[in-house]
Parts: C-alpha cells; structure tokens; sequence
C-alpha cells in the first residue's frame, strides 16, 4: 500500500480499548467519560480489519489502548493475531502497555510470540508516579518489568518529557534502563484531548532533553532504526540506545509508514490530523470484505503529508479535542 506521498504503509495501530486504569495527566482528564460498550468493535471485527491490512501488506501491529491489556477477552484476540507470526504474513505483533497488568500476563505474551513490548513509564520516584498517574503505583509497574524481563521480552521504556516533573531524573532513568537491559525513548507531550489543565507549563523539548544528557553521558548518533518515528543515540558508558520522538520540535512526517484504528473502527490516517475513515460501518453492513478494501484505499488517498501540533503560549487548548488514549498514540 503507498500513499498519494508515496510512503509504503507496513504498520497498523489498533486501539483495542479507550478504558485505562491509569489517568496520565498529560493524556486524560481524572474524570473521563468512557465509550458505550455497543460502540466498540468486537474482536471478531477487529481480527477481520487486521487481516484486511495484513492482505494488502501491512507486517507489523502493535496493540494499544487505553491500556490494552485491561480488555476482557484480549489474550483470545492476540492469540488469533498471533496466527500471522507463525505463517509469516506478519513480522511483528507487539503492544504498548502501562505495565500494570504484565505480572499475570507477560509469560502468556512471550509464549504467543512477541519479541518485545513499549512500556509506559515516566518517573522513578513512587510519589511523583502516582502524582502523573493519578491511579498507579510504581510497584506494581516495576513488579511488571520484571515479570517481562523474566519472560524474556525485549523492553523499551516510552518516557514523556515533562518540564519541572521528570526532568531532574534523566541520570536515574538512564541507569535504571541500563542495569535492566532496556532500551529507553523520550517523548515530547502531545496536545491531543482535553486534560483538565495547561500542557504549556510542562512542555520540555527533547532538544533539551538531549542537550542535559550529553552534559554527563558520551552520546553519538546512530541509523539504528525500529520502523517508527524515534531517532536513536548510542550511550557510550552503558552500551544501550536512547531514543527521541519529537512531534513538535522536529517533525517525522516524511518517513510515516502507520495507520491507527481506534476501538470503535474509525480509522485515522495521521496522528495528528481528524480525517479519517469508518471501518466499523463497513464491516456491520457487509460480509463481502470488497467494501472493506474500497475502504481502506480511501483512507490512503486522504492520508496528509503531516500533522500541525503546536504547544505555545498562543495555543494552550488542545490540537485536536480526540485524547491519545482513543487514538492510542
């Protein structure tokens, strides 16, 4: 599949759930208001989505929610997925998980073929985590990475940069990757959603991020590459990587190769941008899978060449009113 752009799209996001047990203050607002059950697609109608972009050449799924692993029913579904890893017509199957839910989960993971997870994980400090989180608890995350670790699933830790919050612990972080084994990628805050509060007082760009690391550690450019949108460093006392998503302060666009399906089957070409496709009205209305691929060579005639996030003073509200956790990210 290649846009009007001419970028190949391999990837497909699916948001298995808007529900999380977590309140990131960055991606939610502490009182959320939740999608009717009836909305979401059945798993049944996601497996049949999925195994339309496998058809068309889609390798590579990653999972996510919400928290993906708090949907009833969701081992099932990956399981099915997984079908695809034996056969080759996938090359990756993976997720994107707070962590919360990996101590009952990650053996079963491992067993169904993934390589490795993206676990979200801000702070160190068990106070500040549940500051962010509202909801969490340090331990039972850092009791979840271990749980991976153990089944042996290649981590990497998904950090959001947030000026006068984690910013003091960039050291802690990077020895705490290092002495597990996982990798670690920065993130700058994304205006999606409204949150209860300003994103402009702890927006931190990750040029700065970069610029205080390379005070204290030896840090060189890498092409090291995942197929997403971070660019690595190689840390030369610890022999990992760090990498930094940048969609503000350095835009990814021209290298997109992702689609995202959200939990009701509407079907976002771009991050960043409101136009999209309904896949769930398509599926409920027909058995013939033809209008389903119509469909989706719609979605690639309108995907945009990028997005427009902007965090200022000029522009504190939201980019766009949809939360990260109904996209998943």
């Amino acid at each position: 599949m290649k846009d009007t752009f001419g970028r190949t799209i391999t990837y497909l996001r699916v948001s298995v759930t808007d529900r999380c047990d977590f309140r990131c203050t960055y991606c939610m607002a502490e009182d959320m208001t939740f999608l009717p059950r009836q909305e979401i697609l059945s798993f049944e109608e996601m497996e049949r989505i999925c195994e339309a972009f496998i058809n068309r050449g889609v390798t590579k799924i990653r999972l996510t929610g919400g928290e993906p692993l708090v949907r009833r029913g969701i081992i099932d579904f990956i399981e099915q997925l997984s079908k695809n890893l034996q056969t080759g017509r996938l090359k990756e199957l993976t997720l994107t998980t707070n962590g919360s839910q990996l101590p009952k989960y990650a053996d079963r993971l491992a067993e169904l073929g993934m390589k490795r997870i993206n676990v979200s994980l801000d702070t160190l400090d068990p106070e500040r985590f549940t500051e962010i989180t509202r909801f969490g608890k340090l331990e039972q995350v850092l009791e979840g990475l271990e749980a991976a670790k153990q089944a042996g699933l290649k981590v990497k830790i998904n950090t959001v940069a947030l000026k006068g919050q984690t910013d003091h612990e960039l050291d802690e972080l990077l020895n705490f990757v290092a002495d597990h084994g996982f990798d670690l990628t920065f993130i700058e805050t994304m205006p999606l959603g409204e949150i209860g509060g300003s994103r402009v007082d702890h927006y931190l760009p990750l040029t700065e991020v970069r610029s205080r690391i390379a005070e204290r550690w030896t840090i060189t450019d890498t092409d090291y590459a995942t197929g997403g949108p971070a660019r690595f460093v190689d840390v030369k006392e610890t022999g990992n990587r760090i990498g930094f998503i940048t969609p503000l302060s350095h835009g990814f666009c021209e290298s997109c190769n992702r689609m995202r399906l959200t939990c009701k089957g509407t079907l976002y070409m771009c991050l960043g941008q409101d136009g999209n496709v309904d896949l769930r009205e398509v599926v409920r209305s027909s058995e013939s899978n033809e209008p389903l691929q119509h469909a989706i060579d719609t979605a690639l005639n309108l995907k945009p060449k990028g997005h427009e996030f902007v965090i200022d003073e000029t522009q504190d509200g939201p980019a766009l009113n949809r939360h990260m956790s109904v996209t998943g990210g």
